[in-house]
C-alpha cells in the first residue's frame, strides 16, 4: 500500500510525515510525500529533527505531485489553517483524509520556540502515525469504509 502525505510547499510536514512513516512502517507499507507547490528544499530544522530521532534523512527532498513515484493508494494531507494555506485536492480515485497540521515554517520567537513547533508537528505527526500502525490493516484494506473512517478519527489525535 502507497501512501501520500501531501502539503502545499513539501518541506516540512509532508517530509516529516514520509520519513517517520517510513521509519515505522511495516512490510507492505510505504510513503512518499509532495506538493501542490513545492518548496524546493526540505526545511534544515526539519531534517536536524529527523536525525535527532534517529531517523534517516537519505533521499528525501521537496518535489511535486506531478512526478510521483507510485501511485498511491491512499491520500493524507497535512496543511493547517494558520497561514491561511488551502488544502491540495488529489485529483485521482483513491481514499482521502485529512491530518491537519500547523505548518512550523511559519514559526517565529526564539530558536527554542521555533524549535517546539516543529517538535510537536512531528509529535502529532508520530502519534497518529502510531495509531495508525496499531490498526488491524489487513482487514481494513478489505474493508474501505472501515479504513476512511479510521483515518479520519486518526486525523484528530493529538500529540
Amino acid at each position: 500500500m502507497n501512501v501520500l502525505i501531501l502539503c502545499t510547499g513539501n518541506s516540512c510536514r509532508s517530509i516529516l510525515g514520509e520519513a517517520t512513516f517510513n521509519h515505522l512502517a511495516p512490510e507492505g507499507w510505504h510513503a512518499v510525500s509532495a506538493g501542490s507547490k513545492p518548496a524546493g528544499y526540505v526545511h534544515p530544522r526539519s531534517l536536524a529533527l529527523l536525525q535527532r530521532q534517529g531517523i534517516s534523512t537519505e533521499g528525501y527532498h521537496s518535489k511535486s505531485w506531478d512526478k510521483l513515484p507510485v501511485t498511491p493508494d491512499i491520500v493524507i494531507t497535512v496543511c493547517g489553517s494558520a497561514a491561511g494555506e488551502e488544502c491540495p485536492a488529489y485529483l485521482g480515485p483513491v481514499m482521502r483524509a485529512h491530518w491537519g497540521v500547523e505548518d512550523p515554517a511559519y514559526a517565529t520567537g526564539t530558536d527554542e520556540e521555533i524549535d517546539a513547533a516543529f517538535m510537536h508537528a512531528y509529535r502529532t505527526l508520530r502519534a497518529r502515525i502510531e495509531a495508525f500502525f496499531a490498526l488491524p490493516l489487513e482487514a481494513l484494506k478489505k474493508d474501505p469504509v472501515q479504513m476512511k473512517t479510521e483515518l479520519d478519527r486518526i486525523g484528530t489525535l493529538q500529540a
